[in-house]
């Protein structure tokens, strides 16, 4: 569904992400890990057009994305979130939800300010990630990890058909995290494509169909997250060499890279 041919992204000498490619399949959860400083987040923005690639190009379902402006990147079927949470702290969380609706050009500036087709779909989303009761809440008064759920929500008011998530577990508690993850998996069970960056190995290894691995800009491991856990390039790239680590310790090296 998703092809990364070849990606580049400079900054002056420094060659952030450096002939990257690697493929999403439809309908699969694929992660994309790394130790700090290996390039996720860089490539997540050129694949979103947050940054303007260097080189390389983007393909999305046979349609070429990376010359696209960011809005259009949307259009074409493509939302992604950031580590940092992105929302509007004077409006409330439903308001929220809704500006991230599709809009139908001029004709949306003779509307409503929230159609009740709009209004209908945020707590149709809002009932799905269980914070309804947040809806009339304003943003500023949330929790960190209630503002990741609300970014999670806001997201699929595009209608996406691939998401990307940066480091959605990153600040929030268990509870939430497990509420999150459940609603990835039901989101993949209605045929939702995702892509994540996290550093959360055991959460990886236990949500992702395929994991993809990079350091130092580029691809170094691609494959089934046991696979992954055993190649040499990827125990070098996070440890340095040595012993086989089980998920919790690529985790904890991941923390402290």
């Amino acid at each position: 569904m998703l092809e990364v041919r070849n990606l580049s992204k400079h900054f002056g000498g420094i060659r952030a992400v450096d002939d990257c490619t690697f493929t999403v399949e439809r309908g699969s959860i694929t992660a994309l890990i790394g130790p700090n400083g290996a390039g996720k987040t860089t490539a997540f923005n050129c694949i979103s057009k947050t940054l303007t690639p260097s080189g390389g190009e983007v393909w999305l379902e046979g349609q070429r994305i990376d010359a696209l402006r960011p809005h259009q990147v949307t259009r074409c079927g493509l939302s992604r979130t950031f580590q940092i949470t992105r929302n509007l702290e004077d409006l409330t969380v439903l308001e929220n939800l809704v500006v991230q609706s599709k809009t139908s050009g001029v004709k949306s500036l003779f509307g409503p300010a929230i159609s009740q087709a709009e209004y209908d779909k945020a707590m149709e989303i809002l009932e799905f990630l269980g914070i309804t009761r947040l809806a009339y809440e304003e943003t500023s008064n949330l929790s960190y990890g209630q503002k990741k759920l609300m970014d999670f929500g806001a997201l699929l008011m595009s209608d996406p058909k691939i998401i990307l998530l940066d480091e959605p577990a990153g600040g929030i508690n268990p509870r939430l995290l497990v509420e999150l993850v459940d609603r990835i998996r039901a989101l993949n069970d209605r045929g939702l494509t995702v892509l994540i960056v996290e550093h959360n190995m055991d959460l990886v290894m236990s949500l992702s169909h395929k994991v993809v691995v990079m350091a130092h800009g580029q691809v170094i491991a691609e494959g089934t997250p046991e696979a992954v856990q055993a190649d040499p390039l990827v125990l070098e790239a996070y440890l340095g060499g040595g012993a086989t680590p089980h998920a919790a310790e690529l985790n904890a090296e991941a923390a402290h890279a």
